[in-house]
């Protein structure tokens, strides 16, 4: 069995710019699990633990979407949080995307692979990079105030070229993420 995720990955000047905010978001001494800037990635599908055996059938039923879809771009901007501002209890990161494309893209993938047994979210795919997690309310007021600082910030665009199947191991020092498989958007 192998913990995994379908997700597309940040280029590195991205990466360190929401590192850069990250750290001066962290200064507040909040009751915040953050996530490592270096792991940060959006996820299209999380399939928690399968065979290894599944992972032919998950990129054959993928195939088609991302060969359909063309490379698109993606604008990185803004902080906010789950369910919202005032009352974090998980701290985002914003993408902005041109023409829905993403989000039609992530449909088709769970269409395809609802076919083979997997389930839908039960939520609306809300595009989002967690930087974190509220463990408790302590310091919510200034961690609030802080993150208001950086709601509308650029943290620059992309081009989505490719998606990648991570097998996810946790650890005690936080979870280490291996590439298994990539598929090229466009064929």
């Amino acid at each position: 069995m192998i913990r995994s995720f379908l997700a597309i990955e940040l280029p590195e000047p991205i990466l360190k710019k929401i590192g850069e905010v990250q750290g001066d978001i962290r200064s507040t001494h909040a009751e915040v699990r953050w996530t490592n800037p270096e792991k940060i990635h959006l996820t299209l599908k999380f399939f928690g633990n399968i065979e290894e055996s599944r992972i032919d059938p998950i990129f054959k039923s993928i195939e088609e979407p991302i060969r359909n879809t063309l490379p698109f771009s993606l604008k990185v901007r803004g902080v906010g949080a789950f369910p919202h501002l005032k009352n974090p209890r998980v701290i985002w990161i914003g993408l902005v995307e041109e023409r829905e494309i993403l989000t039609s893209f992530q449909k088709q993938i769970e269409t395809q692979l609802e076919k083979i047994g997997f389930q839908p979210e039960n939520r609306p795919f809300h595009p989002h990079l967690t930087l974190g997690r509220m463990k408790s309310s302590r310091g919510k007021e200034e961690l609030v105030g802080r993150m208001g600082r950086h709601k509308e910030v650029e943290f620059g665009d992309f081009k989505v070229e490719r998606v990648v199947l991570f097998k996810s191991d946790l650890r005690p020092s936080g979870p280490i993420y291996t590439p298994l498989r990539e598929l090229r958007l466009g064929g």
